[in-house]
């Protein structure tokens, strides 16, 4: 069992990666998280790692509900589902739209994988390290314990329609356009 310490450590995990960067700007620095920690408790530190633009990957899986402490709403939980025994008539608010949020606080790249495609995630993963600056990775993972309804992800992703865009406000348009299950790469931009 981790300690409180530990447990808080862990909440901010774009913090620490920030700092071995600052550190050691010759390592490649991943950071995983999920949809809870990195959109709700860490989400100030999302923003502003987006913002600052350091040579980071951030992994989320998003499985849209809080699957370690009982299937609670999450941040980019659907406004309307009540399954869970504290939103039993849904939450009532909007959820979040992750690669909007970090288009907007100014991430360079953004890509969106599927758990359940080993081989596209591992494709979107070699690309968001090799990129030069933060880059966003959001993955969709499946919680069948608490979202039995996700099973049917597996047949609603699908290819991410249009050509990933290097300009924010193409991009912009792109991501408030689609879907929420399009894979591969969404926004890509290099800057000086």
């Amino acid at each position: 069992m981790a300690t409180e310490a530990e447990t808080a450590a862990m909440r901010r995990a774009l913090a620490l990666a920030a700092g071995l960067k600052a550190a050691r700007p010759d390592l490649a620095v991943l950071v995983a998280g999920g949809d809870g920690d990195g959109l709700s408790i860490g989400g100030n530190h999302f923003i502003h790692a987006c913002r600052r633009n350091m040579d980071l990957t951030y992994i989320v899986m998003d499985n849209e509900v809080y699957g370690m402490t009982k299937g609670q709403a999450s941040p980019t939980t659907q406004p309307d589902w009540s399954r869970s025994k504290l939103t039993p008539h849904g939450t009532g608010v909007r959820r979040f739209q992750p690669p909007a949020i970090a288009l907007a606080a100014g991430a360079t790249f953004i890509a969106r994988g599927f758990s359940g495609d080993p081989a596209g995630l591992t494709k979107l993963l070699v690309e968001a390290i090799q990129h030069s600056g933060f880059a966003f990775l959001h993955v969709l993972s499946p919680c069948q314990t608490f979202r039995p309804e996700q099973k049917d992800w597996k047949h609603m992703v699908h290819p991410f329609a249009a050509e990933a865009a290097n300009d924010p406000a193409e991009a912009a348009k792109l991501i408030q356009n689609d879907d929420g299950m399009s894979l591969g790469l969404l926004y890509a931009q290099r800057l000086p």
